[in-house]
């Protein structure tokens, strides 16, 4: 091989494509992002007889038609990068929907190989698949795969390689009947004598398009050549009428019966079912209590539960080992650094700023390795499914769920990826709306300032409260789906069409690889975006210094004075008349301005803003204590905080997720505005309320 192979793997959501990806890339693996798109690009390097083949998983689809993300970018990379080979992966225990994708990457006249994949399940189920048939019928090589053993892979990976280097004619196509095809050929030519598209795409498949009404196609064809696009359209309208005239129908309907057809028939060839075997799958079987209408609710609560118990059990011992470690980090740089401006900057602006953040990753590990399992065994598919009636009420999608899920709807999760997960929403509607109300899961930045606020103001009653908080935070984000979706991003809902993959016994490889990828995420963001933030902070609330001839009675009230002469002292001062409204002080205001940066700074603010010094974020009672017995601080107070902290602006981090994802920065103000003032409005409403009844 004189050239770097590039191997694409492309296939449906849950037919093991990542897994195949995970098991030849290992760690040799990175992720990008597709140009002009915002899907993740997941490349990475497999050895194969010393030369380095990289490896490109494509985003899981059904089709190449664009109408997604994710479609869209499996389809501009094969038709634009243009990749040596597509090893083509299929569930083989799902074969007939699987190879509907198969017709149209082969359309697209590119080098295939297709993996058997799954090949245990299929066998189990009574499934028997006449591979060197198969692969004759569909005239490319057919290799049986397990990939999460590993098995089969060898064998792919050299069948890709030998189909790279043919050079064979891959003009493979299918016939849609006598008009659809004369019609294919009067446009193919037109399309071949002008090279329509500058050669991108391939004649036929261009015209297939034409079609299909492909937007993305014919908005490209308009700008190169508008008068042959506009032939091209007169065609297709001429199709349209005569078929509408003879048989009731539109051209993509019928392209879409005779692929359907196409692999009915191959299929039918290839495959046989043994009849001995209980076609009611052990899926199944799971499925009549898991999904049930009584049963299936009870089970995920259950479910739910003992996730949050084995994230927050699982993750105290290490939690507390990186809390004491940045305790005595603390220590350390106060007991040997100079006393000045340096070693205030390093103990309040980077210990502790960064030390709040670092301490909850394995928090994060926790609780991302559990979805993780969830993810992989197929049971998250099922919550959403049951969601779904649930969610399309409120002008959602079902989706919608796992970004809520993973923004915090089980608590302690992280906005940033709960709003990357709305790729899989395939209306731009509903992802706006989802991505914009997602970061009123609390998060599990928001979960030390509840903890603090309910161990000091409700601790009778700290696990119903949470609750509440939690309720109240679904509630509150459906509630503004809804207002969003009436309004400002109005339109249709799409339907739910979501696979229900067989369930599957993780393995501990994928789990570790997704549980890093993501956790990776947050630590980024704890040594970017939260470190730079708790330096200015730092300078917000150390400048300008008090003079130093002014004498206090002691360092407390010399500390409190100093906070407040500071600018992030001036500033919280300046809102009070307003933000009393909801029962805040100045001191309350600067803690909520130091949480637009990141909500972990909240706590260490209130300790500091509250002549506590230096407080440990994860030593929550004495803040709790000092809180409790402040004048002017009380439950209605708390209770206000807390509707305020669940909704109000999302952080830094995900506002500029907002932005990249929407592709504008208008979403990323609106969600800062819009957030605030309704959080303040709610706040102010419960406060004065509570006034009014005597609290």
């Amino acid at each position: 091989m004189n050239k770097q192979l590039v191997i694409a793997l492309a296939g449906n959501p849950n037919s093991g494509k990542t897994t195949i990806f995970n098991e030849l890339t290992g760690s040799h693996q990175h992720v990008g992002n597709y140009p002009g798109v915002t899907v993740e690009k997941k490349e990475g390097v497999y050895s194969y007889n010393g030369e380095r083949i990289n490896i490109v998983d494509l985003p899981g689809t059904y089709s190449l038609s664009a109408y997604s993300l994710e479609e869209q970018a499996a389809r501009d990379f094969i038709a634009k990068e243009k990749p040596d080979v597509i090893v083509h992966i299929v569930d083989a225990s799902n074969l007939e929907r699987n190879l509907y994708l198969y017709v149209q990457l082969m359309e697209m006249g590119i080098n295939l190989v297709v993996a058997l994949n799954m090949m245990d399940m299929a066998r189990n189920r009574g499934i028997e698949i006449d591979t060197d048939k198969l692969s004759s019928l569909l005239s490319v090589p057919v290799v049986e795969t397990i990939g999460r053993k590993g098995i089969g892979l060898e064998s792919l990976i050299e069948k890709a390689v030998a189909a790279a280097g043919s050079h064979e004619s891959k003009d493979h196509k299918i016939s849609y009947g006598e008009d659809i095809d004369l019609t294919l050929d009067e446009m193919e030519i037109l399309i071949k004598d002008s090279s329509f598209l500058g050669g991108t795409y391939p004649p036929r498949w261009i015209a297939l398009k034409y079609l299909e009404k492909d937007e993305i196609i014919i908005t490209e064809g308009e700008k190169q050549d508008k008068e042959l696009s506009s032939r091209l359209d007169a065609i297709r309208e001429k199709l349209n009428r005569h078929l509408e005239a003879t048989i009731k129908t539109y051209p993509e309907a019928l392209i879409s019966d005779y692929r359907f057809g196409y692999v009915k028939s191959i299929v039918k060839q290839a495959i046989k079912h043994r009849d001995t075997i209980d076609r009611l799958y052990l899926t199944d079987r799971i499925d009549r209590i898991f999904t049930h209408r009584l049963a299936g609710p009870v089970v995920m609560i259950a479910v739910i539960f003992l996730l949050y118990k084995f994230t927050f059990s699982g993750s105290r011992v290490p939690v507390e080992w990186l809390d004491s470690l940045f305790g005595w980090l603390g220590a350390l740089a106060d007991r040997y650094l100079p006393e000045g401006l340096m070693k205030s900057l390093i103990i309040s602006g980077i210990i502790d700023g960064v030390g709040g953040v670092i301490t909850f990753v394995p928090l994060i590990m926790f609780m991302f390795l559990g979805i993780a399992a969830l993810e992989d065994s197929g049971y998250l598919a099922r919550i959403a499914y049951m969601l779904d009636r649930i969610f399309r009420i409120f002008g959602l999608h079902g989706s919608s769920v796992m970004s809520y899920i993973v923004s915090g709807g089980i608590a302690g999760g992280c906005a940033v990826p709960g709003i990357m997960a709305t790729r899989t929403i395939k209306s731009p509607r509903e992802r706006l709306a989802t991505m914009l109300t997602a970061p009123f899961m609390n998060c599990g930045a928001k979960l030390p300032v509840f903890a603090v606020l309910v161990a000091a103001f409700f601790s009778h009653n700290k696990a119903l409260v949470m609750i509440l908080i939690t309720i109240i935070s679904w509630l509150g984000a459906l509630c503004v789906a809804w207002l969003l979706r009436s309004t400002v991003v109005r339109g249709e809902a799409t339907p739910f069409v979501m696979e229900l993959p067989p369930y599957r016994l993780p393995t501990m490889k994928g789990l570790i690889i997704h549980t890093w990828e993501r956790t990776w995420q947050y630590l980024k963001k704890a040594g970017t975006i939260i470190l730079a933030i708790s330096i200015v902070l730092w300078a917000l609330m150390t400048f300008p210094a008090l003079n130093k001839s002014e004498t206090y009675s002691d360092d407390s009230t010399r500390a409190e004075a100093a906070l407040r002469h500071s600018f992030a002292g001036r500033i919280g001062t300046s809102i009070e008349g307003i933000s009393a409204l909801a029962g805040f002080d100045w001191r309350i205001n600067i803690a909520l301005i130091g949480g637009f940066a990141a909500k972990e700074v909240i706590v260490s603010t209130l300790g500091t803003a509250y002549s506590l010094g230096s407080v440990d974020p994860g030593e929550s009672i004495p803040l709790s204590r000092r809180l409790a017995s402040s004048e002017g601080f009380s439950p209605l107070t708390a209770l206000s905080l807390m509707i305020f902290i669940i909704f109000y602006a999302p952080c830094f981090a995900t506002i500029v997720c907002i932005v990249r994802e929407s592709g504008s920065w208008k979403w990323g103000a609106f969600s800062f505005l819009f957030n605030t003032l309704f959080a303040f409005t709610l706040s102010a409403a419960v406060f004065q309320t509570g006034r009014l009844l005597g609290y």
